[in-house]
């Protein structure tokens, strides 16, 4: 499940910028029920975008901005609750680590789903039975 994690420069601490993506990682897998699955696990990648506070808008005006954006099968999140646990944690995180003063308010977090069949790992495109099928390999 790629994580892509977007941040205005100056946003997070030095140490910040080093811890945010394991803990959102840890976050998403949690809010499932799935830390430590053999599956997943392994396939919550992404990467950490730090960009010039004069290249990040809100409301048309360059500010600070945090974006955690997750691309999850179509069976991800699949109630409030799990929805819930995740925005928040996510949001917690961010401001557990910045560096400065940054509103809640600029701190989005998004969901893309991706169609049935069309989630692919190492080449092998998985439909949302199999993707459930092999998280479920996963937890054995």
């Amino acid at each position: 499940m790629p994580i892509s994690i977007q941040v205005s420069k100056g946003l997070l601490s030095p140490a910040g910028e080093r811890e945010v993506f394991p803990l959102v990682a840890d976050a998403l897998l949690r809010a499932h029920g799935l830390a430590g699955n053999r599956f997943m696990t392994p396939n919550v990648i992404g990467h950490l975008v730090v960009t010039s506070e004069s290249e990040t808008y809100v409301g048309g005006k360059p500010q600070s901005l945090a974006i955690v954006e997750v691309k999850v099968p179509a069976v991800t999140f699949p109630n409030a609750e799990v929805k819930q646990a995740f925005v928040a944690e996510a949001t917690n995180i961010i401001d557990r680590l910045k560096a400065g003063s940054h509103p809640r308010e600029r701190t989005y977090v998004n969901v893309t789903y991706a169609v049935d069949g069309t989630w692919g790992i190492a080449g092998k495109a998985y439909s949302n039975t199999e993707m459930g099928e092999a998280v479920q390999r996963g937890a054995a």
